[in-house]
């Protein structure tokens, strides 16, 4: 203990909570300044929890990113909420992310109620302050919120343009204690690489595809392996899975254009992230009810823990 009062080394696990589409994952990558966590305008894109580390000095803040608390309606979505009450449980604090202009919802009340019942500290966090045309609005908001719980701070954000996201961050930092760094100071993330590669594909797939479709989507990474020749190219080959063969012909598209364009899209961003060419290949593959098959969420990667029957 002595040993770690002398380096000055602080840290903080934080999990950001909220309801679905507030843009928590989008807070999550504008503190971090690279993105981790995948994003979208439909809800409930985030399904597993996203580790980000941010190491500012002697002060390292370790955020989960979770999935967004929602009704569940399979076992998938019972995977998610597992996973949130799961984060709440095993942090130092949280990040309530809120949306400017929208009042207080039912999430949001029953996480301020777990934060009540468990003694958690919190800072909210109002998101998308740019497209609020009445500051009037906001005001009234902070006030609701201060009426519901004791917040550390409130801090109005906007994930888009990066406002108030250094304000948010030295608010954060003031809930750490001291302690040795859990993660090395340069890391970001904790998440595998196929992991990452994995859900950029799902992010243009929820780009481009509408309505339930991109809902019934896994993707899983099967071969991620640099050449042996010296030219610095990654080959990736991932699976696309859905639950229904129309799925999988509106996924492929007319001549394979929708499925092209996703692997253009994902190839840009996964070279940009891991700083080298990429050679990506995709398969469609169709697993009926998957969202509903514990052994088929285990293979995608989820967490056993919380697909208990």
């Amino acid at each position: 203990m002595e040993k770690q009062q002398e380096n000055g080394q602080k840290t903080a696990f934080i999990a950001i909570v909220g309801r679905p589409n507030v843009g928590k994952s989008s807070i999550l990558n504008a503190m971090i300044g690279q993105k981790i966590a995948i994003v979208s305008r439909k809800p409930q894109t985030t399904r597993t929890r996203i580790t980000g580390i941010l190491t500012r000095g002697e002060t390292q803040l370790v955020f989960t990113d979770t999935p967004g608390l929602h009704k569940p309606r399979n076992r998938l979505g019972d995977y998610m909420v597992k996973a949130v009450n799961q984060s709440v449980a095993g942090v130092d604090a949280c990040l309530l992310v809120a949306e400017a202009g929208a009042g207080i919802s039912y999430a949001d009340e029953e996480l301020i109620g777990r934060f009540r019942s468990m003694g958690i500290p919190a800072v909210l966090a109002i998101n998308k302050i740019d497209l609020l045309k009445e500051k009037s609005d906001l005001m009234q908001e902070i006030a609701a919120f201060s009426q519901k719980f004791d917040f550390e701070a409130i801090v109005p954000v906007s994930a888009m343009n990066h406002s108030g996201i250094k304000e948010l961050i030295a608010e954060l930092s003031k809930l750490s204690m001291p302690g040795m760094h859990f993660f090395d100071d340069t890391a970001l993330t904790d998440q595998p690489d196929k992991v990452l590669a994995a859900e950029i594909v799902r992010e243009k797939l929820l780009r481009l595809l509408d309505k339930e479709v991109p809902h019934g989507i896994a993707v899983a990474v099967e071969r991620m392996q640099e050449r042996e020749n010296g030219s610095e190219i990654l080959d990736i080959d991932a699976t696309i899975i859905c639950e229904r063969d129309g799925h999988k012909g509106i996924i492929i598209g007319k001549g394979g254009e929708t499925l092209k364009k996703v692997g253009t899209l994902a190839r840009v961003d996964m070279e940009k992230f891991f700083g080298c060419k990429v050679n990506l290949k995709l398969w469609v593959k169709v697993k009926e009810d998957w969202r509903n098959r514990q052994n088929l969420l285990q293979s995608f990667g989820y967490d056993s823990r919380y697909l208990d029957e």
